[in-house]
């Protein structure tokens, strides 16, 4: 776990690996843009309005539907209501000086309980940059967002898709080497030869301690699943089977972006069964497993109407 780069300035990992995976991604495609008959410009502009859209999608996703919601509420009005770390030892705090040796970014002490607290943070919910974004928010409100500037520009649809197709797993493997340097999205508890544990105050250690598994003094978690690593290499063999085979043997257009979105739908569904983090649920399903069943469904339906159209020939 390393969540920040040290640089001379301080860049949160997670975010840092999320740029420097989308900066490739877009590479890539543009490399592919006059080949595709795609003006490179406005292929340019789209990456643009795809990460607004994105980052706005997949950080409300996380507020709503990650159990997170009051952690971002209450920071605003009380700081005090949202969990405190006691000061090395387990020893209480009794002024705001005390919690200087208290773990990063909890500065204000609440002498009642003698702990710290961060401090009272009216824009929280906003700093995505710290990390808490939910993938599929993120791609639903950039798929609706992306076929409206598509459609303004008049830009093939679906041949943009098939970029986006190999584009979006690449981007995923950043993504989710950095949330394996924030110590987030982690699996559950492991007694076999995979599992990790995670330093003193990660997330994972702090719900293992929060559950009773673990003593306050335990310099690391239990050892965990390293679903992360996991979905990284998922996505990584979805992105090499796109860009390297697909690409090049299209039969129609769509047909890269649709193969990926079932592949990685299957997967994220497979892998979030070993996933161990807060994450809302509904019927014993985690959130992004109730969204990829449709997401299935819709790749599975346009790739076999495409499929069909391209060997029916052109109308």
């Amino acid at each position: 776990m390393h969540p920040t780069f040290h640089l001379g300035i301080d860049f949160p990992a997670y975010f840092t690996l999320l740029m420097v995976g989308y900066t490739l991604v877009v590479r890539l495609a543009h490399r592919d843009a006059d080949r595709w008959g795609i003006n490179g410009n406005q292929l340019l502009d789209l990456s643009l309005v795809l990460l607004a859209a994105g980052i706005i999608g997949a950080r409300a996703l996380h507020v709503i539907a990650d159990e997170s919601f009051e952690d971002y509420v209450h920071p605003r009005s009380d700081p005090f209501q949202v969990r405190g770390e006691p000061l090395p030892g387990n020893r209480k705090c009794k002024a705001d000086a005390d919690c200087e040796r208290a773990p990063a970014g909890y500065e204000v002490c609440n002498p009642d309980a003698g702990t710290c607290h961060q401090p009272r943070d009216c824009l929280r919910a906003f700093k995505f940059w710290y990390g808490g974004l939910a993938y599929y928010g993120g791609l639903f409100l950039a798929i609706g967002a992306g076929i409206w500037y598509v459609r303004r520009k008049k830009m093939p649809l679906w041949r943009i898709g098939d970029m986006a197709g190999y584009a979006i797993p690449l981007g995923l493997v950043f993504g989710r080497a950095g949330c394996w340097l924030a110590g987030c999205c982690y699996g559950e508890v492991s007694t076999g030869p995979i599992g990790v544990a995670f330093p003193a105050h990660s997330p994972a250690w702090d719900q293992h301690l929060q559950q009773g598994l673990i003593a306050r003094a335990a310099t690391e978690s239990l050892p965990v699943v390293p679903t992360q690593l996991m979905e990284a290499a998922a996505c990584f063999a979805i992105f090499a089977y796109g860009y390297f085979f697909q690409r090049k043997r299209r039969r129609f257009d769509g047909q890269i972006f649709f193969t990926s979105m079932m592949w990685y739908a299957v997967a994220r569904f497979v892998i979030e069964f070993w996933r161990d983090d807060p994450r809302g649920d509904f019927l014993g399903l985690a959130t992004s497993q109730l969204l990829g069943v449709p997401l299935f469904a819709f790749a599975a339906f346009m790739y076999w109407r495409e499929s069909r159209r391209a060997k029916a020939g052109p109308a």
